[in-house]
């Protein structure tokens, strides 16, 4: 971005820059769809996994350190993993989901997850995204801080309700 374009966003009103990042966020998803869906046709769900796995790994540990920096976030507890994983385009695009923040655990779970309903609107089945969803988690909570453990209560091929599609325990490993 050059500072034409920094200056031009810093002179939009608050509302439209939001939704104007949020529209960025939805075509960042509708891209990762898409390319997810064209590999899936070619070469099936399996090689689309792989490479979409390795893709969110990569991108775990970018986005932890552009995260830390732009939030300034200089301490590794919880709370502040928790406001980094907020601050995720995964999080941010999920519209229907639910935060839990204590002092020993912390809870992210998807009530109703947007990708898997554009797959199941266009006729293609559940995405078993476990896999790959539970490798980017571990690499954020690894490159954030080293002592958080990542758990999957549940997700994608895990049986669900119609209301929770997946939930994401965090806790410091104990010493």
């Amino acid at each position: 971005m050059n500072d034409e374009d920094r200056n031009w966003l810093k002179g939009l009103p608050k509302e439209k820059l939001v939704n104007l990042l949020n529209l960025q966020i939805s075509n960042i998803w509708r891209v990762d769809g898409l390319y997810f869906l064209g590999i899936e046709e070619n070469f099936g769900t399996n090689a689309a996994t792989k490479i979409d796995t390795n893709c969110w790994s990569a991108l775990a540990k970018l986005e932890v350190r552009d995260l830390k920096e732009l939030l300034e976030l200089e301490s590794n507890d919880l709370k502040l993993f928790m406001a980094a994983l907020r601050a995720t385009s995964w999080a941010l695009y999920q519209e229907e989901k639910e935060w839990e923040i204590k002092s020993d655990r912390a809870i992210f779970r998807v009530t109703s997850c947007r990708t898997q309903k554009a797959r199941i609107k266009k006729g293609v089945s559940e995405f078993p995204c476990k896999e790959v969803r539970w490798t980017y988690l571990k690499e954020f909570a690894r490159a954030f801080n080293p002592e958080v453990e990542v758990n999957c209560i549940v997700c994608p091929p895990d049986e669900h309700d119609e209301n929770l599609w997946c939930e994401w325990e965090f806790r410091i490993k104990p010493k």
